[in-house]
């Protein structure tokens, strides 16, 4: 049986894998044939391995800093290498579309792609393009946004290679319960929850921070801490009200729907699927590397339309946390009134879309 092929890539954080997981579950219901291209160990790896029907193909990858490091000097020849290895692994796959989510350990599978003459799409998460999509937009038939900002100002300087689709984020997120939440964690019912995670990697800044302020804040909330994988050890405290994980997975729609609102990095992803729930949120962006600007952004995007409050994370103190934390709580119903005019977009099934569309371009144009 005939089968469409496609290869995704993407990776380096769960952000650059998190929607491609969406997609690929649709179209494994369509019978594509899925392939991966990420890198040897890294945490996209961890996610795709878990589908069976999908191959993984790990390739050689270097990290694009924006600073000067002597690793640099070596991870341009990884970067040659993986792209070399991209090509040869795509000349023997033959597949009809890559679709790239981004992040540093996507770029020898773009470039591999286009030096096959496959079509590339790209989807950027974040408000302003990450430095990979920057770089791999010049060989792709199309950029997909989650923002319409970052679409408009594409089109005001003359690029025609942009959309905006929206946030591609899980949509059984909805069907989460707050009472299996609550029964999970053993809380009560009748004080707030307060869903405290630093990202897929965790932030051990705001993992210390959460325990020096964990006897105040337990006098008002209840506490959720999603610390990161290898981030929870035995000098975590077990208080009654405060639950602590490395990571969740079946039960986390559930953590989330009982939630009343959260703190949280600022993330494309995770910010998305908080507005999509309606939680108001604290967000904490990063404050090195290269989700500076894009995290800082995407905060204070969101901190405009109303949806959260702001903490930069040099002006983090005990006293800051404990303050805008309150200040979010008393805020929450503003906030939800902002969510809920925010409106949504059926993004998984316009990227969808454009995938199909872009392969029937080109079965057309070798039939003619």
């Amino acid at each position: 049986m005939f089968k469409l092929r496609i290869i995704f890539t993407g990776g380096g954080s769960a952000g650059h894998v998190t929607a491609n997981l969406i997609l690929i579950s649709r179209l494994l219901q369509e019978q594509w044939e899925i392939h991966y291209i990420g890198s040897k160990h890294g945490i996209e790896r961890q996610l795709i391995g878990k589908i069976p029907a999908v191959h993984y193909h790990a390739v050689a990858t270097g990290k694009l800093r924006r600073y000067w490091a002597w690793a640099n000097v070596s991870d341009v020849f990884k970067i040659i290498l993986g792209v070399l290895q991209a090509y040869l692994l795509i000349l023997r796959i033959k597949p009809h579309v890559c679709f790239s989510l981004g992040g540093f350990v996507a770029v020898p599978a773009v470039m591999g792609a286009r030096w096959n003459r496959v079509p590339v799409l790209i989807l950027e998460p974040d408000l302003h393009p990450g430095l990979a999509n920057r770089l791999s937009r010049r060989y792709a038939q199309m950029m997909c946004t989650t923002f319409m900002d970052t679409a408009t100002f594409a089109s005001s300087k003359g690029s025609s290679k942009t959309m905006y689709v929206g946030p591609v984020i899980r949509e059984e997120l909805k069907l989460g319960s707050r009472a299996r939440g609550i029964h999970f964690c053993r809380f009560v019912s009748d004080r707030p929850i307060l869903l405290i995670m630093g990202g897929s990697q965790g932030s051990e800044k705001l993992n210390r921070m959460v325990l020096e302020t964990l006897p105040e804040l337990l006098k008002r909330y209840q506490i959720i801490h999603i610390c990161g994988t290898g981030k929870l050890n035995s000098s975590f405290p077990r208080f009654a009200g405060y639950k602590a994980f490395e990571y969740v997975h079946e039960e986390l729609a559930d953590l989330m729907a009982m939630a009343d609102m959260v703190v949280s990095r600022a993330g494309s992803n995770a910010i998305h699927e908080w507005l999509l729930l309606r939680k108001p949120m604290l967000l904490i962006p990063h404050a090195n590397g290269g989700s500076l600007v894009g995290q800082t952004l995407n905060a204070k995007y969101f901190q405009e339309r109303g949806y959260a409050r702001v903490l930069q994370e040099e002006e983090l103190t005990a006293q800051t946390f404990l303050r805008n934390i309150d200040l979010v709580y008393k805020e929450r119903d503003h906030m939800v009134g902002h969510m809920r005019a925010s409106g949504t977009d059926n993004a998984v099934d316009k990227v969808l879309q454009l995938i199909r569309t872009t392969v029937s371009s080109v079965e057309r144009a070798e039939h003619e």
